[in-house]
This record gives C-alpha cells, structure tokens and sequence, in this order.
C-alpha cells in the first residue's frame, strides 16, 4: 500500500485528536473564548445585547475566564418564547451572549469531540459535516442497498417518533452518561448548565411531584397554564433541556444513544438511522420491524423518553411513506421515487404573500425577499416537478415582478427561462 493511500486510511478511520491540554485551561483560555465570542457573533451582530458586549468583550471575556477558573459562573437569566415552525410550537430561550461564548466553549471544546466517537454513522443531526440533508441522503442509499440485496421491495419501514423529546431528557440520567466521558473540570459547568433547565413545580402536590419523572412534561402546556405566582421555587423538577442552548443539541444528539446501540449492535439492523428525535428501521418483515420497535420502546423508557404512538407506524416499502417532511416510493426496479410533500409548498406559497405584506410595510426588503426563496428552491428543487417550480417561479415574479438569476446550465436557471417564455 502506498503512503498516500495509508494517509487516507489512517485520516478515515480514526478520529481527530483530542486536545491534550488540561480542560481548566482550554476553558479559561482568553484565546479560546476569543473564538467562541467570534462564532456566537455570527448571524446576531446586528442584535442589541452581543452589539454591548462587543464594545466591552476583552472585559467581558477576562471576567468569563475568572468566573470558569473559580468554579463561580452562574448562567445569566434569559428571555423565553414560543416559535411557531410547520404548525409546531416550540418554547425557546434566548440566551445571554456570554452564555452563548460558555456553550460554544464547552461544546466545541469539549462535548463534540469527546461524546462523537460513541455515536453511529447514521446519526445525522447536528454535526459537522451531517444535517437534514446527509440524513435523507442516507436513508435513501438505504432504500437502494434494500433492493440490490433482494431485488425486490416487498420490505418494510418501521418509523418511531420520540415525543417531547427535549421536555423529557432527566437530567440525572444525563450526568450519569455524559460526565463520565469528560474530565471533571468540565462535568461542574455541565451539572452548573442543567440547574438552569430545572423546571418550577411548586404547584403540584406530594403525590403528582413523586410521579413527575415518570409523567410525560410539556414546556408549552406549562408556560401557558402554569401562573407564575404558582412558580415559587419550592420545588424542582430535575429534567427538560432549553431546544435554543447549545448544549441542548448536543444532549440531543447523543443522549439516545443507547437506542442507536440496541438497534445497530444488539438487533444487528444494517438500515437504521436516526435524525435527532425521528428514527426508521427496514427490515425483511413487519415482524421483524415491529420486534426492533417494541426493543426500541423499551430502550426508550429506561431512558425516560415517551414514544409518540401516533406518529410511530410501519408501511411497507412498495407503498409511499414520509421520512423528513419527503415522501418516498420504492419501486419494483429499484428507483427511489421523492416528492415533496404538498403541505410544504402550500406554506411557502402563503409565506410568499406574507412577504409581500411585509415588503409594502417597510418591514423587509425586496433582497430579504429573494435571498430566502431563493434559499428555499434551492434546497428543496430536487424534491419537486418542474411544474411545481414553475409555478412558484411564476407567483415569485407575481409578486416582486423580478426574475432570480440561477447558476447557468442549472435546472433552476433553465426552468425560469422556460417561465419567461410562456409569460411573455
């Protein structure tokens, strides 16, 4: 073997290495902070709060650095919300820009490199490298593998959703899996970080406050219903992770693992994978399916997660199913059939005449406009007909009456040529 091709095995196969320096001094670091400060600037620097902790960030950072090395940091209170997102509503905190600079620290720093080597290939989500994108492209290799091992799509899919996912990760399940894994200089900022995430149950009573780890939790239910003169601080119930930390995603990523574990190694499944909270399994037989499912469920409650019954459902490979907001065909030949789901494109087409509102109000501009259809076409033209193109093309220049220039020889660019032949 060559050594170049050595390189390439070497580099493929094993992780990149840690960084051996001890962590109290990564994490108090002024260069290091300095990186992290750099990157929770991005996409917020037109923001009020990071745009006052930039005029004073050397400060900023030399007290964040104390307060790490003296084990004093306290994460800052932050601002909460509901965002809606395709019909769904999520609670979301804010949080502080030095909050933001701890995270990126203890996660860039610490928890990405250190909890990466205990995850699967197919674990998609939130990772360098991997997104929605890599997940469905994975999936689909899936389906094509099915076929060429058995030349035929009489399978099934089995798909399992993890409802409330984040609601319901606890806490003490979480330092028990995580802190081992990391040094002990940071496991204090990870214990420091979950007290934050402690949810105010000082309303329920004896009984429903020793049930409460063993009771599925909704933070929406509870920000809407829950007063907060009921919130006294009498009690707290240790689980739920903020969807909007960064640590969160983390937690998300590789908190269910053990799931990934059982279903990879213990069940020995060669077509599994799991994008955050939405799983899928092809096997042989329903059987077969229904057997890793009923495994799974079990996994699931060892770890305190809920299964969402409803969305948890097997179909068999010949028919269409949705995986990842696309829906999916596999034909007795072997092709993989993607479309978008119409729902989909009845949202954009809606957002475009909400942008318009918008535009009319002094609210957004025609570039705002632009760069985020053109976003969105472009991530999600490989899933529609030309038909569908044309028609959003088509309501775009209806609205905003400009033609988006597209890569030349591109489908996009040649389907906009197409609609400015038939419009004119």
């Amino acid at each position: 073997m060559s050594a170049r091709s050595m390189q390439q095995v070497t580099t493929s196969c094993y992780p990149e290495p840690l960084n051996t320096r001890p962590i109290m001094n990564i994490l108090t670091d002024m260069n290091v902070l300095y990186d992290a400060y750099l990157a929770s600037m991005k996409g917020s620097a037109w923001k009020e709060e990071p745009q006052r902790f930039e005029m004073n960030f050397l400060s900023e950072l030399t007290r964040l650095s104390r307060e790490l090395e003296d084990r004093t940091y306290k994460t800052s209170e932050s601002a909460t919300f509901i965002f809606r997102e395709r019909g769904k509503e999520l609670l979301i905190h804010g949080g502080r820009m030095r909050d933001r600079v701890v995270r990126h620290v203890l996660c860039d720093e610490v928890l990405t490199p250190r909890l990466k080597p205990y995850l699967i290939h197919n674990n998609g989500a939130s990772q360098k490298g991997k997104g929605i994108s890599f997940a469905r492209e994975n999936f689909e290799k899936d389906l094509h593998n099915y076929w060429l091992e058995h030349r035929n799509n009489d399978g099934y899919v089995g798909f399992v959703d993890l409802s409330k996912f984040y609601d319901n990760m606890q806490h003490d399940k979480i330092i028990e899996s995580v802190c081992p894994k990391i040094p002990e200089d940071a496991a204090w900022l990870m214990r420091e970080i979950l007290k934050i995430f402690e949810v105010d149950v000082s309303y329920m009573t004896d009984e429903e406050y020793a049930n409460c780890m063993a009771t599925k939790f909704d933070s929406i239910k509870y920000h809407m219903e829950i007063l907060e003169e009921l919130r006294t601080g009498k009690r707290f119930m240790r689980k739920s992770v903020d969807i909007g930390d960064q640590v969160s995603q983390d937690l998300g990523v590789y908190f269910p693992t053990p799931i990934d574990n059982y279903a990879k190694i213990v069940r020995g499944c060669k077509r599994y994978g799991r994008y955050m909270d939405d799983i899928y399994i092809i096997g042989e037989t329903k059987e077969e399916v229904r057997s890793v499912i009923d495994g799974i469920s079990k996994q699931a409650d060892n770890l305190g997660l809920f299964i969402n019954e409803r969305k948890t459902h097997i179909a068999k490979l010949s028919d269409t199913f949705r995986y990842l907001q696309i829906r999916y065909t596999l034909t007795d030949t072997g092709r993989v059939i993607r479309r978008i789901a119409q729902k989909n494109i009845t949202r954009e087409r809606r957002k475009l005449k909400a942008y318009r509102h918008l535009v009319d109000i002094g609210r957004m501009t025609d570039e705002n406009v632009e760069e985020c259809f053109r976003s969105w076409l472009g991530m999600q033209q490989k899933y529609m007909s030309n038909i569908q193109i044309i028609n959003m093309i088509k309501l775009y220049k209806e609205l905003f009456g400009g033609e988006i220039t597209w890569k030349t020889n591109s489908r996009l660019s040649y389907l906009t040529a197409q609609c400015s032949k038939t419009s004119g």
